[in-house]
C-alpha cells in the first residue's frame, strides 16, 4: 500500500485459490456455481475474445488440475467411465475434437472446443463423485440459485423502470445475462426443482418455506421474461410429468405422437394456412404474446428462426459427414440465406448467434454424427432418469430425480429453438443436471438391491 501496489493484495486470494486447487477441488466447483449467475461475459476484450469473468478462467484451472490428476494418481472411478451417459459424451467429444480438424475456421473450432472441456469435465465428471453425496446435490443447486435470485431483483426493478414493458423485457437482464431467451430458459430450468423440494414431505418445513419463495420468485421472473420458448418448454415438462405420475405407456405415447404426424402431413396445407392468417405480434399482453407463438407471418423473431433453420439445412446439404466444424455457423452461414426468407433482423456479418437450435447447429457444424451424439445424449439422459425415479429406494431421492429431469426436459425441448450450451450459464447448470442422474443411478440405493442385500442377509442368519 506504501508503494501504491494495491493488486498485491489478491495475493493472499491467490494463495487460496491455489490451495483450494490442490486439496479441495469440490470447493472450487461450487464456487464458480455461485459465482456464474452474476458472471460477465467480456466480448471485447483487448485480446478479441470473449470470455466470462470470473468463472472460465476459474474452469480452466480445473480443467488442468484434473488432467494432472489424471495423470500422476490416476483413481477415477471406472464405473463412471463405463457408463452409458459417459460413453456418448466422450464420442460426442472425440467427435467434435475430429470435425475441429476438419473445420472451415480450426481456430474458432479449437477454442469452442476447449470451452466444451472446461464445462464437462468439471461438472460432469467431477460433478458425479461430488455428488454421492446428497448434501452436495441441494449445496450445487441452492449456490445457483440464490445469486440468481438477486438477478431476478435486478432484473424485475430494471424492469419496473421502463413500465415492464415487453420491449424492455428482452435486455433489462444484462449484463448477467445476454437476453430474455437464456435468461427465460435458466429460470424454467429450475422451476421443476423447487417445486419439488417445496411439495415433498421428506424436506424440514423451513427447506420447504424457502424452496417456495424461490419458487414464486422464478414464476413470477418468467412471466416477465417473455420468453415464449421459456414458457412453451415449461408447459411441455408439466406433460412429461404428468405422463409420468398416471403411468401411461410408451405405446399411447408413441401412437398419439403418429397420429398427430399423420394428421399434420394430411392436413399440412390447411394447417400453414392458419399460421400464416395469424398476425399477431410480440405483446405485453400475455395472451396475445402467447398467440405471437404461432406467427409464421409477421413475427421477426420466428421468420427469423426459420431463416436460421433453412440455412443450416443447406448447409448440411454441401458438408453432411463432417460438417463446417464446431461453432463456425455463425460465419459460415451468410451465403446460404435466400434473400425470400431474410428478416428485418437478418445479417451477413455473423454477428448475431447461431443457428438457435441444439438440434440443427450441430447438423451444420459436426454432421449427421454431430446431430445424433446430441440426440442420443437426450435419449439416455432421458431413460437413466426415468430408471432413477422408478427404481430409487428413498423417497427423496426419486424427488430429486424427476425434478432434475424435468428441468432438463425444459432446456432440451426449448433447445429446439435456442442454443446456449456455448455459455457458463446454461452449460453449468445443465452438465450438473446430468451429473446429478448418472450420481444418483451409480451411488444411490436402488429398490432391487435393497431386497436382494436383505435376502442375503437373512440367508446368512440362518446359516
Amino acid at each position: 500500500m506504501v508503494r501504491d501496489v494495491y493488486w498485491s493484495l489478491l495475493i493472499p486470494l491467490g494463495l487460496l485459490l491455489v490451495y483450494l486447487y490442490i486439496y479441495a477441488l469440490d470447493k472450487i466447483i461450487l464456487l464458480v456455481t455461485f459465482l456464474t449467475p452474476i458472471a460477465i461475459n467480456m466480448t471485447d476484450s483487448e485480446f478479441g475474445v470473449g470470455i466470462s469473468l470470473p468463472t472460465e478462467p476459474l474452469l480452466f484451472g480445473v480443467l488442468i488440475m484434473f488432467m494432472l490428476k489424471i495423470i500422476f494418481d490416476n483413481h477415477y472411478d471406472g464405473r463412471i467411465m463405463k457408463h452409458p451417459l459417459t460413453l456418448i459424451i466422450l464420442i460426442d467429444l472425440g467427435w467434435m475434437l475430429i470435425t475441429s480438424i476438419t473445420s472451415q475456421i480450426p481456430l474458432v473450432s479449437f477454442k469452442y472446443l476447449l470451452a466444451r472441456l472446461w464445462f464437462v469435465i468439471p461438472f460432469f465428471f467431477l460433478g458425479i463423485p461430488l455428488f454421492k453425496k446428497e448434501k452436495n446435490i441441494q449445496n450445487f443447486i441452492w449456490l445457483y440459485a440464490i445469486p440468481l435470485v438477486g438477478v431476478i431483483g435486478y432484473t424485475i426493478y430494471n424492469h419496473s423502470l421502463w413500465g415492464f414493458n415487453e420491449q424492455a423485457g428482452h435486455w433489462v437482464m444484462e449484463p448477467f445475462y445476454n437476453d430474455h431467451t437464456a435468461y427465460g430458459a435458466i429460470l424454467a430450468m429450475y422451476i421443476p426443482v423447487f417445486a419439488g423440494f417445496s411439495f415433498s414431505k421428506s424436506f424440514s418445513k423451513t427447506v420447504r418455506f424457502f424452496s417456495f419463495l424461490v419458487l414464486v420468485i422464478l414464476l413470477v421472473a418468467i412471466v416477465l421474461s417473455f420468453s415464449r420458448a421459456a414458457w412453451v418448454s415449461l408447459a411441455f415438462a408439466i406433460v412429461v410429468y404428468l405422463i409420468v405420475i398416471f403411468k401411461i405407456k410408451v405405446r399411447w405415447i408413441l401412437f398419439t405422437l403418429a397420429f398427430l404426424i399423420g394428421g399434420f402431413m394430411v392436413f399440412q396445407n390447411e394447417i400453414f394456412d392458419k399460421l400464416e392468417k395469424n398476425k399477431q405480434g410480440s405483446s405485453a399482453n400475455f395472451i396475445e404474446h402467447v398467440q405471437s407463438i404461432s406467427n409464421i407471418s409477421t413475427d421477426d423473431s420466428n421468420l427469423e428462426r426459420i431463416n436460421r433453420w433453412q440455412s443450416a439445412f443447406r448447409m448440411f446439404s454441401d458438408h453432411p459427414f463432417f460438417g463446417f466444424g464446431p461453432n463456425t455457423y455463425q460465419f459460415e452461414y451468410a451465403p446460404y440465406q435466400h434473400s425470400n426468407e431474410k428478416t428485418r433482423i437478418s445479417t451477413n456479418a455473423g454477428d448475431r448467434g447461431n443457428a438457435h437450435s441444439e438440434y440443427i447447429g450441430p447438423l451444420a457444424e459436426s454432421g449427421i454424427l454431430g446431430f445424433l451424439c446430441k440426440v442420443a445424449i437426450v435419449i439416455t439422459m432421458l431413460v437413466i432418469g426415468l430408471r432413477v425415479y422408478h427404481e430409487a429406494a428413498d423417497s427423496r431421492v426419486k424427488m430429486i430425480s424427476i425434478s432434475v429431469l424435468l428441468g432438463l426436459i425444459t432446456y432440451f425441448f426449448h433447445g429446439t429453438m435456442n442454443d446456449f450450451l456455448d455459455s457458463d450459464k446454461a452449460s453449468i447448470p445443465v452438465w450438473g443436471f446430468i451429473a446429478i442422474l448418472v450420481s444418483l443411478d451409480l451411488y444411490y440405493p436402488k429398490k432391487e438391491k435393497e431386497k436382494k442385500e436383505i435376502s442375503l442377509d437373512s440367508s446368512e442368519e440362518i446359516s
